[in-house]
């Protein structure tokens, strides 16, 4: 038998040391392949099915129904109302442009607006649900849905949308609602995601910003089945949103609406304020605006419109205007000459129509003088001379003081945002402010009212209930949170002799209620209902002495240069329930302007409706008769607004 050659031995030895490298090298990669395949199905099997399920499943937020407000009684002031809308989310549509082409062949939709869409959308990220049409019609959307299945990324939903059926009654104090911005956005250290949502709108003024973490609530979590274009299929599962908190006020609608209404016209505010529990049952700045154009979305001509009205629209008047408080702080001054027993009540000084202080004239408001005025007198004729006498007696650490003491200087305590503190000034105030010393003539401005002395009107309503009640009444605007009474405690006493505050009381009865009195003419007629109150004309520019030798006429003075009108009072004097203020911006006179305003107003809070004709002056009564008569009604149950197209 022939025996192999040696090369036929190396070659075969050769293949066969090959043939197991290369079963080597494949039971390795076969392994290799082996041990992936086990550790992707079974050690990581959980992350890449939920990678799958991702693909299938989504998790969409589902926005809360904002809370409620309502007046005292019941009766709504912001409520939500359904709004058809279209939706987009930009991952499941593709082609953007393509889609909303498509859907402009159902409704109405410019190609000026795709644009704007197609702009906005870039803010968000791609799986967010973006609002690209609101308020739309029922027809509109009933088209919409019937064609959505060949609209890819479009959803078709009912939200919620604000809506303030008073309007113009509650524009300051509730406020209005807007899309998120980037200033809004930096109000918050860690925004959630609800407030990051598209379309989403938060509180920009009011009770809707100031409480907006209550009204707004939870959001929910609903999670679905998508098919491959991002289709619901169905439901899996979900966490509803917990609505916002519902808030009752005190205000009254009636009233608030007729305190609206007396005022129409006038660049204007008035407060009624509860003398125990210092609910604040009116609260009104005129002018105002309708709160459901910020919506809908605003137009350019309406936002023209406010920004350029010299009365401020936008301005709550009420908290935020700091007016000089003219003669309305005489009961201050006075209290704090009685208090630190420097004036005798009935001791009298003469007045001659001014005093001269070093080499300054100081004026009374009538030429002639008042002649001999004690305490009582110089309230009841509003004698600035006799307050310049006792005034340098008290100095201004004490006046300023007891300014602090019925609310001066210190913010009021409400939910609102712009509260000003006003001013109660003293020396030291005026040197860090000023780097100047405190002069006898500061004093003597301060005395009536004028120079850096500042008051709200809410500052002068507290101011007021404080001096009929007798105790440091705070004022509030939330009676009730989802229901639930807030807690009341009775204020405490203001620690003031109460033979000093009969007095001030009684001299504020003699404006209202005597002949010559400032206020007489706008007494109120029912002797149980009496009114005690004080005129105030405060001026908002020097008067040199050429101007006081002109005398001009008021209606030759330009309206910013004119005085503003106040007054401040109570009822009923002997048993007071309500306390007052009204201002208004350059009425040039507190008796003639602001106290017939505040009349009505009172006696609109004491009757609860429309008093009877006898409650008024008997010379007053025809006018009364028609001024009743033409009286509009609440503006209940206003339809809204229908959106504009010139939008801001």
């Amino acid at each position: 038998m022939k025996r192999p050659s040696t090369s036929s031995r190396d070659n075969t030895s050769r293949i066969s040391r090959r043939a197991m490298v290369l079963g080597g090298i494949q039971g390795l990669v076969i392994g290799t392949l082996a041990w992936r395949m086990r550790d992707l199905q079974v050690n990581q099997s959980s992350e890449y099915r939920l990678l799958s399920d991702e693909n299938r499943i989504r998790d969409r937020l589902l926005l809360p129904e904002r809370g409620l407000i309502f007046d005292r009684n019941g009766q709504p002031l912001a409520e939500n109302l359904p709004n058809y809308r279209i939706v987009m989310i930009r991952e499941q549509a593709g082609d953007v442009r393509t889609v909303l082409a498509q859907l402009a062949r159902i409704i109405e939709l410019p190609v000026e607006r795709r644009e704007d869409i197609i702009r906005s959308m870039r803010r968000f990220g791609p799986s967010k649900k973006v609002p690209i049409i609101e308020h739309l019609s029922w027809e509109d959307f009933a088209r919409v849905s019937a064609n959505a299945p060949a609209l890819p990324g479009i959803i078709t939903e009912v939200g919620l949308n604000r809506y303030y059926p008073m309007q113009e009654d509650y524009s300051h104090v509730i406020g209005y609602v807007g899309p998120v911005s980037e200033a809004d956005l930096n109000r918050f250290e860690d925004p959630d995601q609800i407030i990051l949502s598209p379309g989403f709108q938060i509180g920009k003024t009011g009770l809707e910003r100031h409480k907006g973490a209550l009204l707004r609530g939870v959001a929910g979590i609903q999670r679905v089945e998508v098919n491959a274009v991002g289709r619901v299929m169905r439901e899996l599962g979900r966490n509803d949103s917990l609505k916002g908190t519902d808030l009752q006020l005190t205000l009254d609608h009636d009233l608030q609406h007729y305190a609206q209404y007396r005022l129409a016209g006038e660049s204007a505010a008035a407060v009624v304020m509860d003398v125990n529990s210092g609910d604040v049952r009116a609260m009104a700045s005129t002018p105002g605006f309708d709160p459901n154009q910020f919506i809908y979305g605003i137009t350019t001509k309406y936002w023209n419109s406010l920004i350029e009205n010299e009365y401020r629209p936008l301005a709550d008047k009420t908290i935020s205007g700091a007016y000089p408080p003219g003669s309305t702080v005489k009961m201050i001054t006075a209290l704090a000459a009685l208090e630190e027993g420097v004036v005798d009540p009935n001791e009298e000084i003469m007045c001659r129509g001014y005093v001269e202080v070093g080499n300054r004239r100081f004026h009374c408001w009538k030429r002639g003088g008042h002649g001999r005025m004690n305490l009582t007198d110089g309230l009841k004729n509003s004698c600035d001379v006799y307050y310049y006498e006792i005034c340098q007696r008290i100095g201004i650490e004490k006046m300023a003081l007891m300014a602090r003491r019925f609310g001066f200087g210190a913010k009021p305590p409400l939910p609102l945002p712009s509260l000003t503190s006003g001013l109660a000034p003293n020396k030291q105030w005026k040197f860090d402010r000023y780097n100047e010393e405190w002069r006898i003539g500061d004093t003597l401005n301060a005395a009536i009212g004028q120079g850096f002395v500042l008051a709200s009107p809410m500052q002068l309503a507290v101011m007021t209930a404080r001096l009929a009640s007798g105790r440091a009444v705070q004022p509030r605007i939330i009676q009730r949170i989802n229901g639930v009474a807030e807690p009341l405690a009775r204020a405490p006493s203001m620690q003031l002799s109460d033979k000093n505050l009969d007095l001030v009381k009684l001299g504020m009865f003699r404006v209202s209620n005597e002949n010559r009195g400032t206020a007489y003419k706008s007494r109120i007629n029912e002797p149980s209902l009496a009114m005690a109150g004080k005129t105030g004309t405060a001026q908002v520019k020097g008067i040199s002495a050429e101007e006081r030798a002109a005398d001009l006429d008021s209606d030759e003075v330009p309206w910013k240069y004119r005085d503003h009108a106040l007054f401040v009072g109570f009822a009923p004097y002997d048993n007071p329930r309500f306390a007052i203020s009204v201002v208004i911006e350059h009425g040039i006179s507190g008796s003639g302007a602001a106290a017939p305003v505040a009349r009505d107003i009172m006696l609109r809070a004491l009757y609860g409706t429309q008093p009877p004709i006898s409650a008024y002056p008997r010379n007053l009564w025809p006018q009364m008769r028609e001024q009743q008569a033409n009286e509009p009604p609440p503006n209940q149950n206003i339809q809204p607004a229908t959106p504009g197209s010139d939008r801001a």
